[in-house]
């Protein structure tokens, strides 16, 4: 799926000249995982970058790095995913951001969602999944 009816640029504004891709973070501290759900956005026509904790992805967006979604791992060393969401919500990125988990999240839905979460799935992305989301970020670029 290659997104050419809306561009964005990296600060997430339209702009027609400048990218025609959906720009997707996957952050996870699993380097199968990781290379999995690149290489699954990627196929999709996602330009994709990976972090391997929390720390990580707050870092990028400190340097200036920005994205149009990020699927945020929820048990990660160094900072896991609701540590990570709220630094990010904090920080004043509005970007959607899916919690994805190995478990299921039953109780734990409310603390997500309150951390900062647009939504949760559980592992792994798969094309049935991860479409919808990507629907909603088109219409909201």
């Amino acid at each position: 799926m290659n997104v050419s009816e809306k561009t964005v640029r990296g600060d997430g504004t339209n702009n027609s000249a400048t990218r025609n891709r959906v720009s997707v973070l996957v952050v996870d501290d699993d380097p199968t995982i990781r290379t999995i759900h690149k290489a699954l956005l990627s196929s999709m026509g996602m330009e994709v970058e990976v972090a391997s904790d929390g720390q990580q992805a707050v870092n990028l967006h400190q340097m200036g790095a920005s994205y149009n979604l990020v699927f945020m791992d929820m048990d990660m060393p160094v900072m896991d995913g609701l540590q990570a969401t709220r630094k990010l919500r904090a920080m004043g990125i509005k970007t959607m951001i899916v919690g994805v988990t190995s478990r299921n999240f039953g109780s734990d839905i409310q603390d997500f969602l309150q951390a900062g979460l647009n939504y949760c799935i559980v592992k792994p992305l798969t094309i049935e999944k991860v479409t919808p989301l990507i629907g909603e970020v088109i219409r909201n670029m």
